[in-house]
């Protein structure tokens, strides 16, 4: 598989759908994969889109298979496990050890480190 451009936006129009439309849905062609493929700028041989046929044909029996499952009573999430912000509180602290993290810096001035100017007046 050659890629010669950007991926299109469009996604296979077949993987786009509702519930309803899954039980209407029909076998993926080789036109469509052809046409996908073109769409993508991708240059597939004939194997190529065999695969690609076979392998999104098994992707939307996944898919079917998931639909069965009911899902009514499943609140919508974001993620499988909860995130939680593991940051401390911002606080003002004052350091003991000032004198010894200016004596790091390459250059200071009085109380700051001395950077290079970069803005040009």
């Amino acid at each position: 598989m050659k890629f010669k451009g950007y991926v299109n936006n469009f996604v296979l129009n077949k993987l786009l759908f509702n519930k309803k439309d899954i039980k209407c849905m029909t076998k993926i062609t080789k036109e469509e994969v052809k046409k996908v493929a073109h769409l993508a700028r991708l240059e597939l041989n004939d194997n190529e889109i065999n695969n690609h046929a076979q392998q999104l044909e098994k992707i939307l029996d996944y898919i079917r298979q998931l639909e069965k499952i009911d899902t009514d009573d499943v609140p919508c999430t974001t993620r499988a496990i909860e995130v939680v912000n593991v940051f401390r509180k911002d606080e003002n602290k004052n350091s003991e050890c000032n004198e010894e993290i200016l004596e790091l810096g390459p250059s200071r001035e009085d109380k700051y480190f001395k950077v290079p100017k970069i803005i040009n007046e």
